[in-house]
């Protein structure tokens, strides 16, 4: 059971999500899940309710340009990924504290809805982040097939269905939807070099809070993640320097599954990964 709910950035941009109010009372602070780049909050639909089952208000959102915060053609957003660290984030934040009347949130974000609290003008009201495959993407540290593909898809894809197109082209490579072509833009630069966003850095992004942060931020990746291997979750967790970082790497085969990878962590097949994350929340 969940409510849909509408709320506006600083900029006017409107965001639509889902409010999943906790199902047993409890004291827990509230869960805010960002998305991974191009994915749908649809897809956090099974855990988000889980969640709400333990005790917890959550609330999942499309970042602008992406599923229900799209109100264009892709190929006519002009979303970029800074716009969701300095905008979209803040304003869910602060739509989530005044939704439940709590002091703090929990940060519970996949790959890039937990890697911008640096951009986030409010990252106070954030008490802990769950990075969940929280890695810095850096196309060196990549494994596997994705190492081969990467290359591939941010300097030839990418600009050539960007100018034929007007968007960055990624559903028919198996990931997520179409991205704005600023959002493909900066993606590329964001992982051409460790260290994610910090790339960007006086050239196309001019807020920097990384410093400021000391909440507790902790990565869970899998050890099969062929994107935030511990290379790239390292190089991601040290862009905080005055917080108190760790990671937790999960096997696999200890937990029963072929593959966690960098999506399963949130399908039903894997639940039993749940519980690991909820304990991370306390």
């Amino acid at each position: 059971m969940f409510e849909h709910v509408q709320f506006s950035c600083v900029d006017d941009y409107t965001l639509n999500g889902c409010f999943y109010p906790k199902q047993q009372e409890s004291n827990f602070l509230p869960i805010l899940i960002g998305s991974a780049t191009g994915i749908r909050q649809g897809f956090y639909q099974a855990f988000a309710t889980w969640l709400s089952t333990q005790g917890y208000d959550v609330l999942t959102f499309d970042f602008r340009g992406i599923g229900d915060s799209l109100y264009t053609s892709v190929s006519q957003s002009i979303a970029r990924i800074q716009d969701w660290g300095m905008y979209d984030l803040p304003a869910a934040i602060d739509f989530l504290l005044k939704k439940t009347q709590a002091d703090k949130v929990l940060l519970l974000g996949h790959s890039a809805g937990g890697q911008l609290l640096g951009l986030a003008h409010n990252f106070a009201k954030v008490e802990k982040v769950i990075a969940i495959a929280g890695s810095s993407g850096n196309v060196k540290g990549l494994s596997g097939r994705t190492k081969l593909m990467a290359p591939v898809m941010f300097n030839l894809i990418f600009p050539i269905s960007s100018r034929f197109k007007g968007y960055a082209a990624t559903k028919m490579l198996g990931m997520g939807e179409n991205l704005p072509k600023g959002v493909g833009a900066q993606w590329r630069e964001f992982c051409s070099k460790p260290g994610y966003v910090i790339n960007a850095l006086g050239k196309t992004v001019d807020v920097d809070y990384h410093d400021a942060i000391r909440c507790p931020i902790i990565s869970i990746h899998a050890t099969d993640d062929e994107i935030a291997t511990e290379h790239n979750v390292k190089d991601f967790l040290r862009i905080y320097p005055n917080a108190k970082t760790d990671y937790i790497s999960l096997e696999p085969k200890a937990l029963q599954h072929k593959a966690i990878g960098h999506m399963l962590m949130f399908k039903s097949s894997h639940q039993n990964i749940w519980s690991v994350i909820e304990q991370q929340l306390h």
